[in-house]
């Protein structure tokens, strides 16, 4: 993993236990599966959100430079923490870092990445861009959450204009503004005012907006809340049936982690090693038919697979 970022999904559990990895304290992600403002203020107090989707490879900007939504706040840059992206496969974590260090007066982000803040504050954003791509502590905590992938060297691995690629970018409310926080982008993008209190009313029409100009029949989408830990505020009013859940739902989510960390070509290997052995058992002629029938079966799934266009693997839930 050394030298490289490693592509990480957009997954709540595998977001929390990395700010938890880097020394953050107090913070949750929860994924949202309605644009409801409602329920996204139910979450408070919400110090912004994470937005996965398809990068509009073909998508031209608009001829007088402005972006598609919002306008491009130039000065701002020099009041906020924004990083150009000068990395494949960061921006999973470059924005939670948009988010995470625009907030570092409501959340302790541990001495690592408030000393990261502090070394890059005068930097200008393709500088600061460059100094958190050659972090290596940032980049191990990072490439520690990615699935375990013997087949694929994400340090050499390229995007062709046929892959599916996707994207991160963060919006959270600073200094009265709601901003989109791209590194790829040239600056910070405005979408006018927002106290934090007004956050949720200000942001979902943003993101409907966005959304919007995709074709209606795309759906791969990702919406991640990053909160306060709710397990505080369930301690706060004597839930504790809430603070059991929030227990759990953490345990299980150091589960997956743990999962996505393990090889498993080795225990596949030795199934697959005594399937086969109880099957010669048999006779070649059985072992001859089950194979022919596997393939049958194979070349049917993949045709009906054609015809209904597939269903979306959970592996393109990742970074672009």
């Amino acid at each position: 993993m050394s030298g490289g970022w490693n592509t990480i999904e957009s997954d709540a559990g595998v977001f929390t236990f990395l700010l938890d990895n880097l020394g953050v304290k107090d913070v949750q992600f929860e994924e949202l599966t309605d644009l409801d403002p409602d329920l996204l203020r139910q979450l408070s107090p919400i110090y912004g959100v994470i937005f996965l989707f398809k990068y509009p490879t073909g998508e031209k900007p608009n001829s007088d430079g402005t972006p598609k939504g919002g306008s491009y706040d130039h000065a701002a840059a020099e009041n906020l923490f924004f990083a150009a992206q000068t990395i494949q496969n960061a921006c999973g974590t470059q924005a939670l870092l948009s988010v995470l260090l625009n907030k570092d007066s409501e959340i302790d982000v541990g001495a690592p990445l408030r000393e990261f803040k502090e070394f890059t504050a005068g930097f200008p954003a393709e500088v600061r861009g460059e100094a958190l791509s050659n972090s290596e502590a940032i980049r191990e905590v990072h490439n520690s959450f990615a699935r375990s992938s013997p087949f694929v060297d994400e340090t050499q691995r390229m995007a062709t204009e046929d892959d599916d690629v996707y994207h991160f970018i963060a919006y959270t409310s600073i200094n009265g503004t709601l901003y989109e926080l791209d590194g790829l982008q040239p600056a910070p993008i405005s979408h006018g005012s927002s106290s934090v209190e007004e956050f949720p009313e200000k942001v979902i029409p943003v993101l409907q907006r966005r959304i919007e100009r995709y074709p209606g029949n795309e759906i791969r989408f990702n919406l991640l809340a990053m909160v306060r830990d709710q397990r505080i505020h369930a301690r706060s009013i004597g839930d504790q049936e809430m603070v059991y859940l929030e227990e759990q739902k953490r345990n299980q989510w150091q589960f997956e982690n743990a999962l996505r960390r393990h090889n498993f070509i080795g225990f596949a290997g030795e199934v697959l090693k005594g399937v086969i052995g109880e099957k010669l058992k048999e006779g070649p002629e059985a072992y001859t038919a089950w194979i022919e029938d596997a393939k049958k079966k194979t070349k049917q799934g993949a045709e009906e697979r054609k015809k209904g266009g597939g269903a979306v693997d959970e592996d393109q839930e990742m970074e672009g």
